[in-house]
């Protein structure tokens, strides 16, 4: 009897990670990706389906649109706050050359940098290390 090989799944062309630690507690950070408007301000040009609501801890997302494939944001409590965790695995649509999918995954990943750190001035609001959150 042959063995058969097991297929293995491609990397997608746009494989992003970030973490970015915000001083506030997960719910509130959480609280940012809720509302499906906030979607369309971050993400523009995708068409997100939530596929698993983890409460204080994130969403996960089909994509769909310029990009196909999964999304997430788990907000993870570490000390006084949390690390915001960034997941993108996708494909964007139709052919692209190399450098055009270089080019693709550069600009995700400055702009998934950008929306944490403005998530982290404006839920900050000026607090330093070690002091407390007003809620």
């Amino acid at each position: 009897m042959a063995e058969q090989a097991e297929a293995v799944p491609e990397t997608p062309a746009i494989d992003l990670v970030d973490e970015t630690f915000i001083a506030v507690p997960p719910a509130t950070v959480a609280a940012v990706f809720k509302d499906p408007r906030s979607w369309r301000h971050y993400w523009p040009d995708l068409h997100l389906t939530v596929y698993a609501d983890r409460g204080d801890e994130g969403l996960r997302w089909t994509v769909s649109g310029a990009l196909v494939g999964t999304m997430e944001v788990w907000c993870e409590r570490v000390m006084d706050g949390t690390v915001l965790h960034y997941f993108l695995r996708a494909d964007p649509v139709g052919a692209h050359t190399r450098r055009q999918l270089v080019r693709a995954r550069d600009r995700r990943a400055k702009a998934a940098k950008q929306l944490a750190l403005n998530l982290k001035l404006t839920l900050e609001d000026g607090r330093r290390p070690g002091v407390p959150p007003t809620l």
